[in-house]
């Protein structure tokens, strides 16, 4: 039987519709699906208005509060006052210890190396006599350990003690001054700026901002956090008697870090305390700083106020609550989903609104209700706090008459999964 050109015709077509139904088959039946279109519910993203009340700062001179992370970084919660750079008196001697110990770090145990006290310590101890400015007595030939001597210029801000520090670690006040200026420029400080180790000259400058981060950096560091703890009284066995002249306001729950007083930057505070959190185990920290004050009625005045308002202000505030929908899901075939928090999640509104929340969304296709396919998340003052974002309803297979009908909506899914 001979073969026509009609029959070769229909052999070809009936060939290629055969190959088509053999490829196209199982190419719709088992490709990968679409991802469901994802829609933000901007009403519940949106910062919140809740909250308790502000925290009261002075007007007067310059001030700042912050509160401590889990990790020891300082998160600002109120600046008033002056917020330009001032100058910023004893609270130098922060830097001074600080800067020193980022290479000479005290030991875990016992007092550490010994620092003799020369010629040079004691004529600058008997010039601070003179100026009355604060001391603390040492001798010619006196060997003082390295604790002690950082005990001395935190807890007595002896400037004699701040000056010998700096030339034992430094070789002289001129290299260090030189040297700390370079540590505040490399973690982070760009306000802050030293002139000599005590903080007796009107040129060294700050934030009160900044002020809380030098007390955040030293209430991190675990060895001048004990050291702050313990007081004046020795704690490590050979320890000399140191008085803790800065303490001040320690029967309100205040622990001063630095404290002094300079013509040019008035009353000079830092200092830290704790105000309860949602968890009563873990109150919250916090650390202050406050320059140009005129005298200490004034200072005492706005650190009870300061502290008195954080308090109300850390009351804990509901920011996630469970069943909110966040945003919603369509599939292309029809299907429609919410995305809720599974989880209530609460912190201290410290006196601002809730931030902006931000959605996260996993690729899924297909998912049953309950499943948990996104994130929610709040930044606030204390640290990033999130919940699940689950499906309020399913979002099933659409069955092979829907695959075998968007051809198109498969082969996209199919090379946005090869993309990816």
């Amino acid at each position: 039987m001979s073969i026509t050109p009609g029959r070769i015709v229909g052999i070809v077509v009936g060939a290629i519709a055969i190959l088509g139904i053999g490829v196209y088959g199982p190419a719709m039946l088992l490709g990968p699906l679409p991802a469901p279109s994802v829609h933000i519910d901007g009403d519940a993203v949106a910062a919140s208005d809740a909250g308790a009340g502000a925290i009261t700062l002075p007007d007067t001179g310059a001030s700042a509060i912050a509160v401590l992370d889990a990790d020891g970084a300082p998160a600002t919660l109120a600046v008033a006052g002056d917020p330009a750079t001032v100058p910023i008196g004893g609270a130098v001697k922060l830097v001074t210890v600080l800067a020193t110990l980022e290479s000479l770090p005290l030991p875990p145990e016992g007092g550490g190396p010994a620092i003799s006290i020369g010629p040079a310590d004691y004529t600058g101890y008997l010039e601070y006599v003179a100026d009355d400015a604060r001391t603390l007595a040492v001798l010619p030939g006196e060997s003082w350990t390295e604790r002690d001597v950082v005990r001395a210029v935190l807890l007595a801000s002896s400037n004699n003690h701040a000056d010998t520090l700096v030339r034992w670690a430094f070789g002289g006040v001129g290299p260090y001054v030189e040297a700390a200026n370079v540590w505040l420029a490399e973690n982070g400080f760009t306000e802050t700026r030293v002139a000599d180790a005590t903080g007796l000259s009107g040129d060294n400058v700050g934030t009160a901002e900044e002020l809380t981060r030098l007390g955040g950096l030293v209430m991190a560091d675990p060895r001048l956090a004990a050291l702050f703890a313990a007081g004046g009284a020795p704690s490590v066995a050979g320890e000399r008697n140191v008085p803790d002249v800065v303490s001040h306001l320690g029967d309100e729950g205040v622990r001063a870090l630095a404290r002094s007083y300079t013509d040019q930057a008035g009353v000079s505070f830092v200092f830290t305390t704790e105000v309860a959190g949602a968890d009563a185990e873990q109150p919250h920290r916090l650390v202050g700083g406050m320059s140009l004050m005129p005298d200490y009625d004034a200072l005492d005045g706005a650190v009870r106020t300061a502290v008195e308002s954080s308090a109300l202000s850390a009351v804990p505030t509901e920011v996630i609550t469970a069943g909110t929908a966040y945003a919603s899901v369509e599939s292309a075939w029809g299907d429609r989903a919410k995305l809720i928090a599974s989880v209530s999640r609460t912190d201290a509104s410290w006196g601002n609104a809730g931030g902006e929340a931000s959605v996260t969304v996993e690729p899924f296709t297909t998912a049953p209700a309950g499943r948990d396919v996104g994130r929610v998340s709040i930044a606030t003052a204390s640290g990033e706090i999130a919940s699940p974002l689950e499906l309020t309803d399913e979002i099933h297979d659409p069955g092979p008459l829907w695959r075998l009908a968007n051809p198109a909506a498969l082969i996209g899914a199919f090379f946005a999964d090869q993309q990816g």
